[in-house]
Formats: C-alpha cells, structure tokens, sequence
C-alpha cells in the first residue's frame, strides 16, 4: 500500500485532551473476542459491522495491534517502504515475506493474518502463484493478498480450489507503480467502470474479499453495493465495509503520512524523546542506577 504525499492532517482524538483521558478499551471487533475466520468477514459485512484493519510486519507490533481488537493483520509487501528503506515495493522478496509472516502469526491469537504475494512471485502464472502461496500459509498466514483485475482470475480461482483463500487489490496497485505513472488515484471517468468490472470478475473468480486504493470515494462505494464479499479501503471513503492503514501511518511514526491516513498518536516524536533521555543519563552517569545491577 501506498504513501504518496505528505499530509498534517490529524485524527481529533489524538489531540492532548484525549491522550490525556487515557487510551480507548480495546473493541470487541468483528467477531468479539473469538479468532477471526475468512467467513466471519462476509458475516461482518452482512451485518453492517465495519472491518478494523492494519499492517503488522513484526511480533512485538502484532502482539500490541491484535490485543487492541484489529479483526485483521496485514503483512503488508510495504514493508520494503516502510521498513527495509526501499522506495517502492518492487524490491521486496518471497523469502522476506516468509520471515515477517511467521513472526506476525506467532505473536497473534484473534486477528485474520493475511500475507502478500510480493512482486515477481506470481505474475508468471497461476502455479507460480500457488507455490508462492503454500509457503505464505506455510508460515502462518490465514490468506494471501494479490493485485490486480480480471487478468489474475485463474490464479484466483486456482488459490481458493487449493484451500489458500485470497483477498484481491484493485485501484491503485503499488507493485504497478511505474506503469500507472505513480501515485496516481485510479478509477475516475471510464475507468471506473473497468474497475467495477474487475471487481466483479474476481468476486466470481473466488476472492474473499478486496482493498480498494486510492479509488474516488463514490466509485469505492458502489463496488462496495454491488459485491457480496467485503472491501476494505485505503483513500476510498468511508463506505467500503472496512479500513486499513500502514501502522506507521496511523501511529505517526514518520515526519509525514499520506492525505488519507489520520495519524491518532505521534509515537515516532516519543520514541525520539525517549531515545534522547537515555542517551543523556548513559552520559551524565545517571543510568544504570542500583536497581538496574546485581550485587554479588
């Protein structure tokens, strides 16, 4: 997923009065306290009840993100941008994908872990895509996530026949970066009826559900009426039947988020301070104290 532009926009319940009430309790989420399963998320939809969704790329982040009620773990192919320093997905390998999802389903007990089939390890065709898949579920994933439209129907369709449900990504596909022209919303005019017709294709193809990217918010909401299976959005408005965001986006992590990600902490400027405090007490003696060794 992407993070295109800078954006200062804040959600108002990170503002300091809010901090100051304490956090939120957890929430019960799609399906309470019980693991969430692939037909739990039809459910959701059926139901009206709005799917929570964020990227985890690590154990100690998915621990936190799973006790805090996210019905859905991304291990997201983001990773590359977000942690690995890259400048896109393009770069980021199976292999690499393998050890973030063992170490994100290791460390979670209720949230769906989906897991992406990054760039180059499916394109080729749809059994390609299955053995890239099996290691994926191998590691611990609950699906897989591809992009792309009515061209990967066969592989979707494969994938679900082998057991492997999958979730598509239509809009704004980051691992087709170069050839959309770059961080370019998708769908507006005639487009959008080429998108709807994606949708649609892979619905039937056996997709479990869909994110739709960086989609104009009217487009985003009819797809989401004429499916059966939930969409998840990311810059597509508030009527998919769910959300996700890169977690370092919401968090605040970064000097700057994209447009459509409210950023409810600021947990990057506290690391900072903390990383400061440390380093000024290591240098003026003032840490480690006594409570910190053993005596003999």
């Amino acid at each position: 997923m992407a993070t295109p532009a800078p954006s200062d926009a804040q959600h108002p319940d990170s503002s300091p009065a809010a901090a100051a009430a304490g956090p939120a309790a957890p929430p019960s989420g799609a399906v309470g306290g019980r693991p969430v399963r692939v037909h739990h998320l039809r459910a959701a939809k059926a139901a009206g009840t709005r799917l929570v969704m964020l990227t985890a790329y690590d154990a100690v982040t998915a621990r936190i993100l799973d006790a805090a009620g996210v019905d859905m773990l991304l291990v997201g192919d983001s990773i590359g941008n977000v942690m690995h320093g890259h400048d896109s997905t393009l770069p980021v390998e199976l292999d690499e994908m393998v050890v973030a999802t063992r170490s994100v389903a290791r460390a979670t007990k209720r949230a769906l872990v989906v897991a992406d089939l990054p760039f180059g390890s499916y394109e080729a065709g749809p059994q390609q895509a299955l053995a890239s898949a099996v290691r994926l579920m191998k590691a611990g994933a609950s699906a897989v996530k591809l992009e792309g439209g009515r061209a990967r129907c066969e592989t979707i369709r494969l994938l679900s026949q082998a057991g492997i449900p999958v979730m598509g990504h239509l809009g704004f596909t980051p691992q087709s970066v170069h050839a959309l022209g770059g961080f370019r919303v998708q769908g507006r005019g005639p487009a959008g009826e080429e998108l709807l017709a994606d949708a649609l294709a892979i619905e039937e193809a056996g997709a479990m559900s869909m994110v739709l990217e960086m989609v104009p918010e009217p487009l985003a909401a009819r797809v989401t009426r004429a499916l059966g299976v939930p969409t998840i959005g990311i810059g597509a408005g508030a009527r998919t039947d769910g959300q996700v965001l890169v977690w370092t986006d919401m968090a605040g992590m970064t000097d700057w988020s994209p447009r459509f990600a409210a950023r409810f902490a600021e947990l990057g400027q506290e690391l900072g301070r903390a990383a400061s405090q440390y380093a000024a007490e290591v240098r003026s003696g003032a840490f480690p104290r006594q409570e910190h060794w053993f005596d003999s």
